[in-house]
Parts: C-alpha cells; sequence; structure tokens
C-alpha cells in the first residue's frame, strides 16, 4: 500500500551482504510479478531486494561529478557529446557503413522482446511520489511520471505504446526470459513502493535514467530502417530534453529535495547508490549483443517440440527418422534443422518460398498455419533466407554500454499527427445513451465528485495509477483527473 507521507528524517538502510551483480540477479523475475500482482505481499522482500541491488551497484563506477552545482553543464556536456555522436553515425550510414546494431528485422525483434520486462513498467519508479502532491518539491518528480502516462492518453502512456509494439509483431511471451532481464524492472517496481524509505535512491535513479546516451537514437533510427515503428522510443526524445524536459526536472528535484535533508553529504552520497543501480541487469546492448540467430531459432523449436513431438503422422519423415522422433529430445533440434536443410525441404539463402518446409507455415493449402507467431516466423525467414556462412554476420559484437536511456529525434514528425484522446470533466454527467461498457469509468466520476476534498480525491486517484494500473482505460481516466487536480 502506498504511504501518505515521506519522513523528514530519511531512515538508514540495512546493508545487506554484498554480491556480485549475477547474484544479485536472483529472484528478479519473483519479485518483478509479485510486485505487479500483489505489492503488499511483496513489501518485506522488496526492501530487501533493494538494499542488496544497492549493495551490488557500489562496484559500479559512477561519472556523476562531484559537487551539485556542476550538474547541469555535465548533463549538457554529454548531451551535445552524443549529437556528435551521433552525427557520426549519420554519416557512415550516408557514406554506405551497415546498421550497427540489428544485423536482420528478427534481430530488432529479439531487441524488443528482450528489453520488454523493463519497458512495461516505464516510469514506475516515481509512483510512489504522488502522495507527495502537496509538496511543490515534488511536483518535478510526480509530472514526471505524469506523462511517462502521457497524462493519461493512450497514444503517449509508453506501457501501452509498448504493449502495442509487442502485439504488432508477436513478441508478447517474453515471460520466459532469463533472471537478468528483470533486474531493471524489478528495481523499478520496488522504488516505486518503497519511496519513502529510499528517497534519495530514487532521487538517483531518476537522474541516471533520464540522461540521454547515444544507443537508443541509434536503435531508433535503425529500427525505423526495418519497418518497425519505432515511436515508443522517439516520444521520449522530447520529454527528456535536458533543457526543460525529464532530464532537466531530475536536477531541479534533486537539488530541492536535497537541501531539505537533515544532512546533505549523506543524502547525495546515497543519490549517487541510487545512479548506479542504472548500470544492474540486461541493457539495451547488451540484448542485443546476445542475439544469435540458429541459436533463436534452436530455441524456438525447442519450445514447439515440448507441444508438437507426439502431433505428426509417423509417415512425415525426414532422413528416415520420423518427426516426433526427432521432435522427442531437445538436444537433436540443431540436427533436425541441418536434416532438414541436407533433404531440400530448407533452402538457405534462397527466398523463403521456395522451402518447402517454409509452404507448409504460409500459404493457400499451409498444413501448419497458426503453427508460428509473426516473430517466429520473422526469425525462420531470416535464418532461411541468411546463407550458412554469412551466419556469423548476425551475431553482434559485445558493445560497452551507458545504462541511461538515449532517443532520437529522426522519424518523430512522421507521428506528429497521431489523433489525440478525448479528455472527459473531472465531474461530467453522461448522456442518455452512453455505453454500458463506460459505467466503471461513470462510477469513478462520481466517486471523485462526492469525495470529501482534494486529498481525498488525489489518494482515490492515485491508487489507480499504479503501474500495473495505469495503462488500463481506468487508469488512463484516473491519470487525466489527477494532472488536472494536481493543478488546480
Amino acid at each position: 500500500m502506498m504511504t501518505t507521507t515521506f519522513a523528514v528524517e530519511l531512515p538508514e538502510v540495512r546493508p545487506a551482504p554484498a554480491a556480485r551483480p549475477e547474484q544479485a540477479a536472483r529472484g528478479s523475475k519473483a519479485l518483478y510479478f509479485s510486485l505487479l500482482d500483489n505489492p503488499d505481499g511483496a513489501a518485506a522482500a522488496s526492501r530487501d531486494y533493494l538494499a542488496a541491488q544497492i549493495e551490488a551497484a557500489r562496484q559500479e563506477a559512477c561519472d556523476l561529478p562531484e559537487a551539485l552545482w556542476q550538474l547541469p553543464a555535465w548533463i549538457q556536456g554529454r548531451a551535445e557529446a552524443v549529437g556528435i555522436a551521433y552525427r557520426e553515425y549519420l554519416a557512415a550510414r550516408k557514406n554506405g557503413a551497415a546498421r550497427r546494431y540489428f544485423g536482420s528485422k528478427s534481430h530488432a525483434l529479439y531487441f524488443l522482446k528482450g528489453v520488454a520486462p523493463t519497458k512495461l513498467v516505464d516510469g514506475a519508479w516515481l509512483y510512489g511520489t504522488l502522495p507527495r502532491w502537496e509538496n511543490p518539491d515534488f511536483h518535478p518528480l510526480i509530472k514526471t511520471y505524469l506523462e511517462e502516462l502521457g497524462d493519461g492518453v493512450p497514444d503517449k502512456n509508453h506501457v501501452t505504446l509498448f504493449r502495442r509494439l509487442l502485439a504488432a509483431h508477436g513478441c508478447e511471451h517474453w515471460d520466459g526470459l532469463s533472471e537478468e532481464h528483470f533486474v531493471q524492472g524489478a528495481i523499478q517496481l520496488a522504488l516505486a513502493y518503497n519511496a519513502d524509505r529510499f528517497l534519495p535512491e530514487l532521487v538517483g535513479y531518476n537522474l541516471g535514467y533520464e540522461q540521454l546516451p547515444l544507443h537508443l537514437l541509434i536503435t531508433s533510427y535503425e529500427l525505423n530502417e526495418l519497418g518497425i515503428d519505432p515511436y515508443y522510443f522517439t516520444l521520449h526524445v522530447t520529454v527528456d530534453n535536458a533543457g526543460s524536459g525529464h532530464a532537466h526536472k531530475a536536477v531541479q528535484a534533486l537539488r530541492t529535495l536535497m537541501a531539505q535533508s537533515g544532512d546533505p553529504a549523506a543524502f547525495f552520497r546515497r543519490v549517487l547508490d541510487g545512479y548506479r543501480l542504472n548500470e544492474l541487469g540486461a541493457c539495451t546492448t547488451s540484448v542485443i549483443a546476445a542475439f544469435d540467430l540458429e541459436a533463436e531459432l534452436v530455441e524456438i523449436f525447442t519450445a514447439k517440440a515440448a507441444v508438437g513431438r507426439n502431433m505428426h503422422s509417423d509417415y512425415c519423415r525426414v532422413a528416415g527418422r520420423s518427426i516426433n522422433d526427432w521432435l522427442g529430445e531437445p538436444k537433436q533440434i540443431p540436427a533436425f534443422l541441418a536434416a532438414m536443410e541436407s533433404a531440400g525441404w530448407i533452402k538457405r539463402g534462397e527466398e523463403v518460398g521456395n522451402s518447402r518446409f517454409w509452404r507448409l507455415i504460409q500459404g493457400e493449402r499451409a498444413e501448419m498455419f497458426g503453427v508460428f507467431s509473426s516473430y517466429e516466423q520473422q526469425v525462420l525467414r531470416d535464418w532461411i533466407t541468411t546463407p550458412r556462412e554469412a551466419d556469423a554476420s548476425q551475431r553482434t559484437t559485445r558493445v560497452l554500454s551507458h545504462r541511461a536511456r538515449q532517443r532520437t529525434l529522426d522519424t518523430l514528425n512522421q507521428h506528429a499527427g497521431r489523433s489525440g484522446y478525448p479528455e472527459r470533466g473531472l465531474i461530467r454527467r453522461h448522456a442518455a445513451g452512453a455505453l454500458a461498457g463506460d459505467s466503471e469509468l461513470r462510477e469513478l466520476e462520481d466517486k471523485v465528485a462526492a469525495s470529501a476534498g482534494k486529498p481525498e480525491a488525489m489518494a482515490m486517484l492515485a491508487r489507480l495509477m499504479s503501474p500495473s494500473v495505469h495503462h488500463t482505460a481506468i487508469g488512463l481516466m484516473a491519470t487525466r483527473m489527477y494532472s488536472q487536480l494536481l493543478d488546480a
């Protein structure tokens, strides 16, 4: 349950035993889903988890300047350096350089799936600041959260946008990812429900997350090249800018909240801990670097084999063995793929239509129609069309990463005309012909109108703006109402 006050004197956080980053990742997935499903039941576990992550993060380097007054210039300098590097990237591409990150469309979709646990709780770390709406010093953080939620507009709500992107490409099945993929999401959710106890760390994490490094500028550019809508990423360009956006608000919040602390030096030390939390777990570049086209295809076939190993007739044979036999042991999948290639069922380096196996999946009389999702089909398509000797080019060289997110302006103008979302009045009365499915929204309006005062209304709305609810219809409406009342 969300607390309604932050202690003036911040509680001391009990250090956890030091752990290597890979050890600290353990339990991240379970906590992630627990905090989405039942945050009250995971309260103690989330506090312990954060303490352990902070200890692990202290092993990471920190590039923040030592003095608070140096932060604006530091942010501006980073933004300028990123701009220069991005111009150099664009010049290289114009002169014929290959894509830096994505060797194929399936590689890009693999990236989207790999970062889903983080992107689907985008902004969550700021949720716990909502009860402090009466304190103007918290408004930079609260307004950042509202903007992450698109101020209640579906076409701007970050989680809604990413959910749509995953669905459009058949990438919804990401819950089987490794523990490392859930670290950042678990940290964000743990901060969301422990904002009072870990306020300095929350402020530091926010400062790091809202910076503008290079990798997502390039990512967005290459997603667009591959026909994948980059709007989720390009949307962040304007809201994260160092002049007036989230990066600016992050410094603003740090300055005012640190000044209120009884021990500003201790507060700032904890801010540094929170900043370092951004370095833990899987990140954009590590997810990109982990892609191996054939290994991903083998993993897909292995998952299919668990269901389909007894579903084929005995006359379905490859290299003298039945399909059921091939699928009976997961370790046989690479040999099975090689056998289909040798038998001519798959013709590597040619158009997919030349492969008999592909025609079983796609075509007028495709016997296996619907077995593979659009993402899985893309992986198979890219594997077939890639000559075997070119497989190595699909394995991206690991690159050093900066955790803080970056954005791109390249295609933002393409989306400037996106439709908005009609706002509902705080106490709007409904016409007689209102849709029956609108009753839940109508009930919320009535409850807000009947509340004893603004504090009661704000608390009611904040509960509907949690990381697991804010992207729903009732959550979006609550966000719009909260935003209006905040400025009223």
